[in-house]
């Protein structure tokens, strides 16, 4: 996910797969800024103030949003990492990591390193972070309920038996040594380098098991910066610099990441001079832009330049709960979706910072199509002709359709969501508002007890099956998969493109998966990211990279 410093010897995906495999690139994210970098300059010897929403998670087994991953990201290391510059996938927490000449095996080589308890990461230290992930039986999962996360390693032999209880570890993964760990999978996967990355998998000691309340509220990870403490739900998560990390150490001596409700509220605390990273209320944009000066490359801080814009792998979108009424009605959704006034929303409320989406495959990732789904345009009339197809407007233009829209309103979205209830009001339909906490809205879509709600998703790694495979697979039910969408002609061309080794011919296959899922419009796809960061006086140095993780283990302070 992250920019990696650590250049050892690695097998390209060219080179990994007999020649035939290219490196995946993203345009947006040529952007320098690594985990465990070299940035230059002094230790500030004092704390950075962070602002953050209330996480759901930040144990890596159910890590699944981008505030907990936040914290997680510092925490932990996993195998590899998103090299930007380069445009591929290169080692973190291992040396170097080959594959078969088919895809099916991946070899990883461990490096030397300590847990903040002193214990040594091994490659045992990953089998157990994996394993507790899929297990419905593990100490965690039995505590907090399975890992709505597992479907990463869905590829992996052992997954369907681990997962149903059947065994008790996954027996794709084997440690020949301390220093080797190997995976093999059901079938070919060329892209599994990209899925070691996410934080999910990342290693974890014996007493996360033994352990597991304490493990819960204070992980113990092998990242640059450990606990200090532990999660005081609601309030604060305190880390402190991790004096025997392997690889570079932190420039700074502490991080504290103060939970706040609302971006509203956490903009105050940074106008008052409380915080040093905060998001931006979208009313604040121009002129945090003007007051802080925008960053030349967008995910950069330093002196003047000091709000991020970059773009994102990610999209905003509406999910619709498509397992009851009325949004089982692929005509409905396709109207609201047609409704809906994108371009006015990134315009008027996000100043132009952020782009109509045309499409949940954003720009940059390969395999990108522009207008890629027909129903992501603007078209009044069209909307009216779907509409009818279902109720038909009275002679006041109502339809009698009275809908639900699930939000949280931290974050900035209630402006949003009021502009798509006017677009809708438009076409004959009443939309009210339901605004849980993240935290609730989050088992709300989990156990489809919704109608309609606004999501977004930033890829774990960069590549389409990322978007389609988490969001719409079956495999994906009760995990990621918040529409309930189960469409098995699509989980069919999905899988075969999953196994497919040629580049060009992968991604062909994804095109046409994700025209299905375009065609029966289970979300509705509003916008493309950008960043809305801004940091205070007091940075000197920071690199957020375009999934949001700041890499706070190069961050300097003045």
């Amino acid at each position: 996910m992250a920019d990696s410093m650590f250049h050892q010897p690695v097998m390209g995906r060219r080179a990994f797969v007999g020649g035939t495999l290219a490196a995946s690139s993203m345009a947006f994210l040529a952007a320098c800024g690594k985990k465990g970098g070299d940035a230059s300059g002094s230790e500030s010897g004092s704390t950075l103030n962070f602002y953050i929403n209330n996480p759901v998670c930040i144990d890596p087994y159910n890590v699944q949003e981008d505030q907990g991953t936040q914290v997680e990201y510092q925490l932990f290391d996993a195998l590899t990492s998103y090299d930007a510059e380069k445009g591929e996938i290169v080692p973190l927490a291992c040396e170097s990591f080959e594959a078969n000449d088919d895809a099916t095996e991946f070899t990883f080589k461990i490096k030397k390193a300590k847990f903040h308890n002193g214990d040594d990461v091994t490659s045992k230290s990953f089998k157990l972070g994996w394993e507790r992930l899929v297990s419905t039986k593990s100490a965690v999962a039995k505590e907090y309920g399975p890992s709505e996360v597992s479907y990463h390693l869905s590829m992996v032999e052992g997954y369907d038996d681990l997962l149903a209880g059947n065994t008790t570890e996954l027996s794709g993964v084997t440690c020949p040594d301390d220093e080797t760990l190997v995976v093999k999978l059901t079938s070919a996967y060329a892209d599994f380098p990209f899925v070691a990355s996410h934080p999910a998998l990342s290693p974890v000691p014996e007493c996360a098991e033994s352990d597991v309340k304490s493990f819960y509220l204070a992980p113990i990870g092998n990242g640059p910066f450990m606990m200090d403490g532990k999660w005081e739900d609601g309030q604060e998560i305190n880390l402190k610099k991790f004096d025997d990390y392997y690889g570079d150490k932190a420039k700074i001596d502490s991080i504290h990441f103060q939970v706040i409700k609302d971006v509203e509220t956490a903009y105050k605390e940074f106008q008052a001079g409380n915080l040093d990273i905060c998001d931006v209320p979208v009313a604040q944009i121009d002129a945090a832009k003007k007051d802080r000066g925008e960053s030349k490359d967008g995910y950069t801080m330093g002196d003047g330049e000091r709000m991020l814009l970059g773009a994102e792998p990610s999209t905003y979108y509406l999910t619709c709960n498509t397992t009851a009424e009325p949004f089982n009605n692929a005509d409905l959704r396709r109207g609201i979706s047609l409704a809906i006034n994108r371009e006015a929303i990134c315009k008027t409320i996000f100043k132009g910072t952020r782009t109509p989406a045309d499409g949940i495959v954003p720009p940059g990732i390969d395999g990108y199509k522009e207008g890629a789904w027909e129903f992501c345009t603007y078209d009044v009339d069209k909307a009216n002709e779907y509409l009818d197809k279902v109720a038909p407007a009275d002679a006041n233009g109502d339809r009698g359709i009275n809908v639900t829209l699930s939000y949280n309103q931290d974050g900035g979205h209630k402006e949003i969501m009021e502009s798509i209830i006017g677009d809708l009001a438009k076409v004959g339909i009443t939309a009210v508002s339901d605004t849980p906490e993240w935290s609730a809205l989050l088992e709300q879509y989990q156990n489809l007890n919704y109608q309609f709600g606004r999501l977004g998703w930033i890829a774990d790694y960069p590549i389409m099956d990322n978007f389609l495979y988490p969001l719409f697979h079956s495999d994906s039910l009760g995990g990621d998969n918040r529409s309930g969408y189960n469409n098995p002609e699509f989980d069919a061309k999905v899988d075969e493109a999953r196994t497919t080794i040629d580049d060009e011919e992968r991604v062909a296959k994804m095109q046409e998966a994700d025209a299905m899922v375009a065609a029966d419009c289970p979300v509705i796809p509003l916008m493309f990211y950008t960043h809305t960061i801004v940091g205070s006086d007091r940075i000197k140095y920071l690199y957020v990279d375009p999934q949001k993780h700041a890499d706070l283990g190069t961050a300097e302070l003045a």
